[in-house]
């Protein structure tokens, strides 16, 4: 079971809400959705049960096609209630089909260096849950993190060889407590993954979190299939409370066990935690994208196109993405949340979204926003439409620039090819489709009134959003 429904603010401005950190290729050339599916790969694993919110949708299902991850089954969340309500739904929905049956709970973010070391743990996790045990991942600290949650580890458990009961939870202790941790050799760090039965799971949430079990059940009675998708019902799961599995349940159990693991991993929380599990320089050095460094040293630098120059800086993190620069100490990275609540409380959309939007058909991107006009890049999918639409206050002109088209207009179907065009007046009825084998690309210039993204009136769409 994969949960993908976190925004990622720390690695902001690469990572926003409406495109993740888990989207991104981070640490190696795939995304970090499809590195975490890619651990529970093989024979002895089933299709992974995802978790996400309703505006990721298409881009779970996409990044899982690409990584050749087949027969997923992608549950949608109307809106996020925490992790418990989240894990629950998926043991509910395996324990009507096999109550026996192990899960893997992971988050879709996370890093993790040794795979097979991982496996190794898991095999210990697993022989513990069949005796009724949930079991959490600790993984030994390195550093005196203040950032993560700490497992006190407490005396072997009968059965389950490497898999010792959990004491106590603590909640991000301040330094002084953290650096105690790490020197008594008890503490471990709280990695987020677990392994139960789906019977086990439901027991101890109904124990110890019977609202949740009682809203999430009804969420899924009220559940509705579209496309690849199990959306649950939005009343019914709006009434889950919103809490976290270690609150809801992992804190409260007496079935709560760590199997200690030493897996080169990382949450990648921050971009402090990105320069720790990087490749570095002489220097010690981070450089992604187009970057050049001058006498520097222990700096993270990235940028996603621009060219980025730096000079004389030392431990310094830089961030370049197409409408956003971050500049920062490193031992600073934990402040950025501090500057996106600042960004959204100042209603900046920089704040939660890229100038690349992603939508179920492709992707658009504005180039140019002037007095009453804006241009557009619309990139779709070989074989994906838009929707039929219409706008109540902006025309249309579209010139293609790569790729084939079919556009209908009112009642009137026209084939456009490269370096042809069609004007869309105000008012009319019209559809983009990309019948093609390679994606279509287009140039769109808007004019009118208002050019915001609500004057859409869609009649009728494939993907459900009419």
């Amino acid at each position: 079971m994969i949960l993908s429904g976190g925004t990622g603010t720390r690695l902001w401005p690469l990572s926003r809400e409406g495109y993740p950190k888990q989207f991104w290729p981070l640490v190696t050339a795939r995304t970090m959705l499809q590195e975490t599916a890619g651990r529970a790969s093989g024979p002895d694993f089933a299709a992974p049960v995802v978790v996400c919110n309703e505006a990721h949708r298409f881009l779970v299902a996409e990044q899982l096609r690409a990584a050749q991850v087949d027969g997923a089954r992608i549950l949608l969340e109307p809106l996020g209630r925490n992790s418990a309500p989240a894990i629950a739904a998926a043991a509910l929905l395996l324990r009507a089909q096999s109550p026996d049956a192990v899960l893997w709970i992971m988050a879709a973010d996370a890093s993790i260096k040794d795979t097979p070391a991982l496996h190794a743990a898991l095999d210990r996790a697993v022989a513990a849950a069949k005796v009724g045990r949930i079991v959490t991942f600790g993984m030994k600290p390195t550093t005196p993190e203040t950032g993560y949650g700490y497992i006190e580890a407490g005396a072997d458990v009968p059965g389950a060889a490497g898999v010792q009961a959990v004491a106590r939870f603590v909640e991000k202790p301040d330094a002084r407590a953290a650096e105690d941790f790490v020197a008594g050799g008890r503490h471990l760090w709280n990695s987020g993954m677990f392994v139960a039965t789906a019977a086990t799971l439901v027991a101890e949430l109904e124990r110890h979190a019977p609202d949740v079990v009682r809203a999430v059940a009804a969420a899924l009675e009220g559940a509705q299939g579209d496309l690849d998708f199990v959306r649950l019902g939005a009343e019914a799961f709006r009434a889950a409370p919103s809490i976290s599995i270690d609150y809801a349940v992992m804190e409260k159990t007496d079935r709560a066990a760590v199997v200690p693991a030493d897996i080169g991993w990382s949450d990648l929380g921050s971009w402090a935690s990105m320069w720790d599990v990087a490749a570095k320089d002489a220097g010690g050095n981070v450089a992604h994208g187009p970057v050049e460094l001058v006498d520097s040293s222990g700096c993270y630098v990235r940028s996603e196109g621009i060219l980025t120059g730096v000079v004389g800086l030392k431990d310094t993190v830089v961030i370049t993405t197409e409408d956003a620069v971050l500049v920062m100490p490193r031992d600073r990275a934990q402040d950025v949340k501090l500057l996106v609540e600042r960004l959204r409380a100042a209603g900046r959309k920089e704040a939660t979204e890229h100038r690349r939007i992603y939508r179920p058909w492709g992707h658009y991107e504005g180039l140019i926003q002037g007095d009453r006009f804006q241009v557009k890049k619309i990139s779709v999918r070989p074989g994906q439409k838009l929707s039929l639409q219409k706008h109540f206050h902006r025309a249309e002109h579209w010139v293609v620039v790569n790729g084939t088209a079919i556009v209908q207009r009112d009642a009137e179907t026209h084939l456009l090819r490269e370096n042809e065009s069609i004007y869309l007046p105000l008012g009319c009825v019209h559809r983009l489709e990309n019948p093609g084998m390679i994606p279509l690309t287009l140039i769109e210039v808007q004019s009118g009134a208002y050019l915001g993204e609500d004057d859409i009136v869609r009649i009728e769409d494939t993907y459900g959003r009419a």
